[in-house]
């Protein structure tokens, strides 16, 4: 299925370049009156591996994520921040790396007001003007269960998706309005049906339906319209055989290629984090009684039992009274340890795990044997998310809040679902990245 989003992300990433670069000759027009040889070969090298960071940046924060392209108060914010952290990038670039030989104080800060000014005018200017235009997908949506439900009201309220709602059969084929199903289409101009695939299993709906392939419509399952819409998979909506056929497919050679990477990576992030780790112990030690780590029984791959390690963050009697979810305002917590949970620094422990092999750096959080007992029982498919590797993080982790209710198991499971369906190296690298995203923006 063509994705509007798509072409808006590239159009994104292809006008940040071009402002990068405009504000960079800008600059240097402004400060020396015309941009010669020399200048222009002395700056393009160092700046053009500074813009590599801050597109970089970009991303983490979340200016390519469509679902982000809204003129409010946390696109200001994001807008400030970013602009910050690019700027001491900047500085650590130019004045902390040998070998640039420029050292533009007065070119950095022309720069940075240029391109400030230029990069909120450009994206204020795309939100409001671009995303609004007509959308590119005009849906006859059939069905009316909770899963149709949610997808109608996002799309309401995020026309920069790309998708509008042109008619809504909500009753089905049961629905008076179904037979007359070609001239809907006509009148409406759909150029996509979305319906359940259960209505495709009827013999006179599918008649109806393909009587209009001819036209080019475009014909799709509610359930990946939903994926499409918010990047995770209806439970509610979908039957033992779509997961024969989406997650029965191997993923062999993802698998042997993931594995080195993140052997590499996680000896980097271990040599880089070992003095916060050696402080972070020391702290805990010196302002709560107990051990400074934690370990915990969970379940990984094929329902194998590990030991996970973390940084200990709550009392020492906290499960006295037995296992359960830590919830807002948990008073088991100490007061380091709600800073060491809201920056997510205590699970640096877990680089061990991954040089163990317990976990990968991305997957399905790992969850206690005690809790997944329960929550196979819930819940529908839950044994399905130990198929892989857990990881240190995850998709459910990037998109959804910390979780402490059954509520909360189900709607990462269908985020953690989806990864399984559509995981690669491109995919674990963009929730790798983005995890920092959490400490950026939610620390």
């Amino acid at each position: 299925m063509a994705k509007p989003a798509k072409l808006k992300e590239i159009i994104l990433f292809g006008g940040d370049i071009v402002f990068l670069y405009l504000s960079l000759f800008t600059t240097l027009f402004i400060r020396y009156g015309s941009i010669t040889e020399e200048v222009r070969l002395s700056h393009i090298r160092p700046f053009t591996i500074l813009f590599i960071f801050w597109i970089l940046i970009f991303y983490i924060i979340g200016f390519y994520e469509i679902k982000e392209l809204k003129n409010t108060a946390d696109f200001g914010k994001k807008f400030s921040l970013t602009i910050l952290i690019n700027f001491i990038i900047a500085i650590a670039v130019f004045y902390f790396i040998p070998g640039f030989g420029i050292t533009p104080k007065t070119n950095l800060f022309i720069f940075l007001f240029i391109f400030g000014s230029a990069f909120y005018a450009w994206r204020t200017f795309y939100n409001n003007i671009l995303i609004v235009k007509t959308p590119a997908k005009k849906i006859l949506l059939i069905g009316g269960n909770k899963v149709a439900q949610d997808i109608v009201a996002h799309i309401k309220q995020n026309n920069q998706l790309g998708y509008e709602i042109k008619y809504w059969i909500k009753e089905g084929i049961k629905d008076k309005s179904f037979k007359n199903l070609s001239q809907i289409i006509k009148e409406h101009r759909i150029n996509l049906i979305v319906v359940p695939a259960h209505i495709k299993k009827n013999s006179r709906a599918a008649r109806l339906i393909y009587k209009n392939l001819l036209s080019e419509i475009e014909v799709i399952n509610l359930s990946d319209m939903y994926e499409n819409v918010f990047h995770k998979v209806p439970l509610a909506e979908l039957e033992e055989v779509w997961f024969l056929e989406n997650l029965a497919k191997s993923h062999k050679i993802h698998d042997a290629i993931k594995r080195p990477i993140e052997l590499i990576l996680s000896i980097i992030l271990a040599i880089t984090f070992l003095p916060f780790v050696v402080f972070i112990a020391l702290f805990i030690k010196t302002t709560s009684s107990g051990s400074a780590f934690f370990s915990q029984v969970r379940v990984g791959k094929n329902g194998k039992h590990f030991i996970l390690w973390k940084f200990r963050t709550m009392k020492t009697d906290a499960e006295k009274r037995g296992p359960r979810w830590s919830k807002p305002g948990d008073n088991r917590i100490t007061y380091f340890g709600k800073f060491l949970r809201k920056s997510h620094l205590d699970e640096l422990p877990q680089l061990w795990n991954i040089l163990r092999g317990d976990i990968s750096l991305v997957g399905p959080r790992p969850e206690r044997p005690e809790f997944v007992q329960d929550l196979e029982k819930e819940i529908p498919y839950y044994e399905l998310r130990h198929l892989v590797r857990p990881g240190l993080t995850g998709w459910a982790q990037i998109n959804y809040k910390y979780g402490s209710s059954l509520d909360d198991a189900y709607e990462k499971l269908q985020y953690d679902i989806y990864y399984l369906k559509h995981r690669s190296l491109w995919l674990d690298f963009g929730i790798f990245f983005k995890t920092a995203n959490r400490f950026f923006i939610q620390a």
